[in-house]
Parts: structure tokens; C-alpha cells; sequence
């Protein structure tokens, strides 16, 4: 890793909600993020979540966010890696970003290696103990059958219907109180002190859980929470050595 760069990391920006003026307003102020890190970006991480709902059909891909596509695909020309993990939001995503913008995608947590640190990088949804709901309903939302079914229904309804159920979720749209749980209620917490328990990882990140946290785990591991470009518009930095969160206030 150049000893003069730097790589970040940022989640959950869910944009398209809750209305086309505010997400646009949300979205320029994440493309001046990316403008500004472009400069000094060794890579960069999107954890997840990018879109508030993101189904590919065979011809046809969600309206809107061209600004958000057009910056990434930007930096992408200009030989910086972007690397995007698939969130519960985003999870019928295909293979549009590999083709189009050069950009690959994982639908599972993956490890890293940067500067002789290990990592261990995803959204964080379906992760940890407990959330058997959840986890039985992604099976259902990702099986094969389930999106052909979907791929039924004409794309103005398919996107309104997601949509509307995703703006009553109070968490998404940013109107709870998202609380600290404690260490031991915090299922991604938990996933990374048992992930410890076999193998050593530097570094945990994840998103999904909307809220900021920096988390020393075990004896020398840590674990960080990127949050959201709702409420709190913060990302994590690598220079190297450090792993640190940091709120974008322009």
C-alpha cells in the first residue's frame, strides 16, 4: 500500500428515499465525499445499502441516480479500485455494476489484506445469532424463483411496491433513535468476537446498523461501524496502519 494514500470506507446511504429532492441533496453531498477522497483513495469500499431498493431486470435497471453512477464510474476510469458489497436493500443486484462500471460486487463478508492487516469487510446483514426471521426472509427474497416471480410484475409497480414498504421502516428513513445495544446484544459484535475465536482479523467493518461505532474487540482486533448518509454521514479511513471513523460535515 503507497505510503500516501488511503483507503475508506462507507455504507448505507439508501438513496431514493424519502422523496427525490432529499435524496438528490443526500447524494451530492456523498459525490463531494467521493470527489475528495478520489484524491488520495488507494480503493474504496461501498458496504451495502447504496440504493434504498435495487432490482435488475434483464433490460431494465432502477431510474434516477445517474450522478451517484456517473462519479463512480469516473473514479473507476481513473484506475481507482471501488469494491461493493451487497446489503439488504440492494440485494437483487446482479451483475449491472460488474458490466457497466467495472465494478465488483460480493454478497458475502470477504477478507482483506492491506499492509500486512487482516480484514474482515460487508454490509453485516444475517450476520451474528439470532435474527431467524430475517434470515429465513433473505433466503426466500434471493431464491432464483422469487426474483423471477418479481420479474413479473412492470418495473413502475415492482419499484413503487418496494418503496412504499421500505419508507414506513422508521430506522431506514431516519427517524428513530438508533440506540447502542451493549456488547453483548450487538449481533455484528458478536459475529466478530466468534469469527476471533479461529482466526485472528485486524479489523472488523460492516454497515447495516446505521449508527457510528468503534469497538476494541479481543486482544488486539477492532471492530467499526461505518453508520449512514442519513443521520450521521460518516466513514471509516485506513492510512496504513490506523482503521478510524470520521463524519463528513461539508
Amino acid at each position: 500500500m503507497n505510503k500516501t494514500k488511503k483507503i475508506y470506507f462507507a455504507s448505507d446511504q439508501h438513496f431514493g428515499i424519502p422523496n427525490l429532492e432529499k435524496s438528490q441533496d443526500r447524494e451530492r453531498k456523498f459525490i463531494r465525499w467521493l470527489d475528495e477522497v478520489k484524491q488520495d483513495a488507494e480503493a474504496i469500499f461501498i458496504l451495502g445499502d447504496l440504493f434504498d431498493f435495487w432490482f435488475e431486470y434483464k433490460k431494465v435497471v432502477p431510474k434516477g441516480f445517474v450522478r451517484v453512477l456517473g462519479k463512480l464510474a469516473e473514479i473507476r476510469d481513473l484506475g481507482i479500485p471501488i469494491y461493493f458489497f451487497i446489503g439488504n436493500h440492494d440485494l437483487w443486484m446482479h451483475d449491472y455494476f460488474e458490466t457497466e462500471l467495472n465494478i465488483p460486487t460480493f454478497k458475502k463478508a470477504k477478507e482483506f489484506t492491506f499492509n500486512n492487516k487482516t480484514f474482515l469487510i460487508g454490509h453485516g446483514d444475517g450476520l451474528g445469532p439470532g435474527d431467524k426471521s430475517y434470515k429465513r426472509m433473505k433466503k426466500v427474497f434471493t431464491h432464483p424463483f422469487s426474483k423471477w416471480l418479481y420479474r413479473w410484475l412492470h418495473p413502475d409497480i415492482g419499484v413503487w411496491l418496494a418503496q412504499y414498504f421500505s419508507t414506513q421502516n422508521k430506522l431506514i428513513s431516519g427517524e428513530d433513535d438508533i440506540k447502542f445495544l451493549g456488547e453483548d446484544k450487538e449481533m455484528l459484535i458478536q459475529y466478530a468476537k466468534k469469527k476471533l475465536e479461529t482466526k485472528h482479523y485486524d479489523f472488523f467493518i460492516f454497515g447495516h446498523r446505521h449508527l457510528p461505532m468503534e469497538i476494541n474487540i479481543g486482544k488486539s482486533s477492532k471492530y467499526v461501524n461505518t453508520g449512514d448518509w442519513i443521520k450521521y454521514f460518516t466513514y471509516a479511513v485506513f492510512d496504513g496502519e490506523n482503521l478510524d471513523l470520521k463524519t463528513y460535515k461539508k
